[in-house]
């Protein structure tokens, strides 16, 4: 059992997509999920059973937890699991609604937090896995015009590492 079984999400593209299919380029089996299933249907069509592609958004709990499942018992266990949905906000301070800060907390932190809480029962059953959460260096300072992205990449950062 030297191949890993990844739980990639946000593997539509950017660096989930890079991982996704570094992992399967050398053997791993990857359960790649986006909101949009047509954005991932490729990489089934070129690694077959090596991959599992599910349709997540992270901001509804029970569907990241329905694909937690889903992967686990598609692969029978979980190696690494990846957090890496999420996107910035741009805009300052005045100009970001309350919605649009809401929106961007719901998928870099909640939706994140509802992977974890998902997945983390089952690694401690196994006895074994890892939860990797992507942030950004934007956690420890900020800038202009992309604070409220910095606050959740900070958040995240914080309780990630509890």
């Amino acid at each position: 059992m030297s191949d890993k079984v990844w739980f990639i999400t946000g593997a539509s593209r950017g660096f989930g997509r890079v991982w996704a299919e570094a992992a399967l380029k050398r053997g791993d089996k990857v359960a790649a999920t986006a909101r949009a299933m047509e954005s991932i249907a490729d990489l089934g069509e070129k690694y077959g059973s090596n991959v599992l592609t599910i349709e997540l958004d992270v901001t509804r709990a029970e569907q990241a937890k329905a694909a937690i499942l889903q992967a686990h018992g598609h692969f029978g266990r979980l190696g690494v699991v990846v957090n890496n949905a999420g996107y910035p906000l741009i805009g300052t301070i005045e100009e970001a609604s309350a919605d649009d800060v809401r929106a961007l907390y719901e998928t870099n932190i909640f939706g994140t937090l509802a992977v974890i809480q998902a997945a983390l029962p089952l690694l401690r059953t196994q006895g074994s896995g890892h939860i990797l959460g992507v942030s950004s260096t934007l956690g420890h300072v900020t800038m202009p015009l992309i604070g409220y992205y910095c606050s959740s990449s900070g958040r995240l950062r914080q309780f990630t590492k509890a």
